[in-house]
């Protein structure tokens, strides 16, 4: 038998864990559906890849939401399933769209460049295209960083050249640390639930936001004028 005075402790304990549950529970419902105040011009936006599954566009544009990046590929040869079907869809919702590369370090920059390029043609009514630079979900290469500098520079002046406008960089903290990013292009910085300093085009404030049209967690972003 359990002694009184144990009981009395495991009954405390056990609603020390449920009061932790719910507190917790509601801080997480409270912050996958805050958002930030916005500056002049300033909008929110997703980016959105076939993780998020099928995205209901027009349910995304009624949720405040005023743009977004789709990913479009990968590497030299991988496009992602749901881009076609997103980039259509964002565009018939009136939603203004960008699309983003993610670049391999175990490929040519110029070869993953032309991929990108026949996935993602130049489109004057798109926001600039992005490249998204991270080693997390990386391939195990990791070469030096003036190999890695020539690799990226070689995409930047192919997909400029046709896009006809500078690339935004979404540059991952693992990334900067090991190949430092010394372009002069718009930054898309990753800055968790608060504001970054410095000079930002745009801002990903969190990756677990809830959005009508989208089931699960999306990135949340706030784009500068």
């Amino acid at each position: 038998m359990i002694k009184r005075g144990r009981r009395r402790w495991l009954v405390v304990a056990a609603v020390v864990v449920v009061a932790l549950g719910v507190i917790g529970g509601s801080a997480y419902l409270y912050l996958r559906e805050w958002r930030p105040d916005l500056g002049d011009g300033e909008r929110y936006g997703v980016d959105v890849s076939n993780h998020q599954g099928v995205v209901d566009w027009r349910a995304v544009a009624e949720d405040g939401i005023s743009f977004a990046y789709v990913k479009a590929s990968e590497g030299e040869d991988w496009v992602d399933s749901r881009f076609a079907d997103n980039w259509a869809g964002a565009a018939a919702a009136g939603v203004p769209r960008g699309a983003y590369h993610f670049l391999s370090l175990c490929s040519d920059g110029r070869a993953q460049a032309r991929h990108f390029l026949a996935t993602a043609p130049p489109d004057p009514a798109a926001l600039p295209p992005a490249l998204d630079l991270e080693l997390g979900g990386n391939c195990a290469a990791r070469p030096d960083v003036e190999a890695v500098r020539r690799e990226v520079d070689a995409f930047l002046a192919e997909v400029e050249a046709a896009w006809r406008r500078p690339v935004v960089l979404y540059v991952g903290d693992d990334w900067d640390e090991r190949y430092p990013v010394t372009q002069d292009r718009p930054r898309w910085t990753r800055h968790l639930l608060r504001r970054p300093d410095g000079d930002w085009h745009i801002w990903q404030l969190h990756n677990f936001a809830g959005v009508s049209g989208i089931d699960g967690h999306v990135d949340l972003n706030v784009l500068r004028p």
